[in-house]
Formats: structure tokens, C-alpha cells, sequence
């Protein structure tokens, strides 16, 4: 009975650590109920020198925060459930290739697409890679998101200039980053002071 019951916590605290948060248009409260997702994002933060927002706003519009998000598959005959278009998955959306190379690159060879922690690293990584390549400033969420979706080789071409969906979704995610940004002004001292310095936020 100990044993089943055990189990049973455990795969309760499994599913609350992978489900999207509550509020995901809400900063503050995503950190707040997501322990540890703000020490994450700040050590990428600090690492790559792309800010905590611009990083989670590529992160709810890739995947929503949902940990093991996959691309829909492809229907064949409008029914019949086909292929998926690209290999990305996890919080990140990143492509087995590039995560093979970010892997090399950095060292890391356990990451996870699917851990938070490793997903907002990979991120930082990849804006970090942007900026060496194509000259994009680490705060310009809007370029740097183009370049995230079209690959820095695609971003020198230009290959995003007929895309007006594609340049809509990156005003999007700049809107939001800047919303993010905004709110984390107001609670980022008590996410510094930890879990004490919440109860009184």
C-alpha cells in the first residue's frame, strides 16, 4: 500500500512539473508558481546575455510551456493523420540537428528539449549565435525571433521578407516580450529574495 501510494505522489509531482502554467501571460505568476524556473532563466540570462523576457516569450510561442509540444502532423486524403513537418519538440521547439550542435557546442551533452532548464539555455545559446552571426541586438526580440524561425543563414538572405504571417507572429512575440519585461520590473527583487520574499510579494 506504501509502495502504490508512493508511486502515486510521484507521478503527481511528475505531472505538475510538465504542465503549462496557469498564467502564462502573466510573468510574475508564471515564476511564481514554477519553482525554479526563474533561477533557470536567470543563469541563461547571465550566460548568454539575452534577457530573462525575450527568452520566455519565444518559449510561449513556440510551445505554450508545454514541455514534450510536438509540430501537428500532416494529414493524408484530409484525414488520415500523416507525417509531422519538422522534428522540433519541447519547450523550445528545436530541430534534432540544431540541438545536436548546440549539444556539441556547449557541452551538453545530457540536455533535454524537453527540461525546462536546458530548453531556456538553447535558447540563449541560439540568440547568442544570432548576434555573432547576423549583428542582432540580444534585446531586438523581433529579429532575433526571425532568425530563431528562419536560421541565421535564412536571416542573411532575407528569406523572412515575403512572410507576413512570419513577421506578424515576430511583432507578437516582441509585444510580449516587452510586456514581460514590463511586469518583471515589478516583481524581480522578490524573485531575487526566493521563496520568502514571495509570500510577501
Amino acid at each position: 500500500m506504501k509502495v502504490v501510494l508512493s508511486s502515486l505522489i510521484l507521478l503527481s509531482l511528475v505531472g505538475c512539473a510538465s504542465a503549462p502554467p496557469e498564467k502564462p501571460d502573466n510573468l510574475c505568476e508564471i515564476f511564481y508558481e514554477k519553482s525554479g524556473w526563474y533561477k533557470d532563466a536567470r543563469k541563461a540570462a547571465r550566460r548568454w546575455g539575452t534577457s530573462i523576457p525575450v527568452m520566455m516569450a519565444f518559449i510561449h510561442q513556440e510551445s505554450a510551456f508545454q514541455s514534450r509540444a510536438k509540430p501537428p502532423r500532416t494529414k493524408i486524403l484530409w484525414v488520415i493523420p500523416g507525417p509531422r513537418p519538422a522534428s522540433a519538440y519541447g519547450y523550445s521547439q528545436a530541430i534534432d540537428e540544431t540541438w545536436d550542435t548546440y549539444k556539441r557546442s556547449t557541452g551538453s551533452w545530457g540536455a533535454d528539449r524537453n527540461d525546462f532548464d536546458d530548453a531556456i539555455d538553447f535558447i540563449g545559446w541560439y540568440n547568442d549565435q544570432s548576434h555573432r552571426k547576423n549583428g542582432i541586438g540580444k534585446s531586438d526580440a523581433y529579429n532575433l525571433y526571425l532568425a530563431y524561425h528562419e536560421g541565421q543563414g535564412g536571416f542573411a538572405k532575407r528569406s523572412f521578407a515575403k512572410k507576413q504571417w512570419l513577421k506578424d507572429v515576430s511583432k507578437k512575440v516582441a509585444r510580449r516580450s516587452s510586456t514581460y519585461g514590463t511586469q518583471l520590473k515589478g516583481c524581480e527583487k522578490n524573485l531575487d529574495r526566493g521563496w520568502f520574499g514571495w509570500l510577501f510579494s
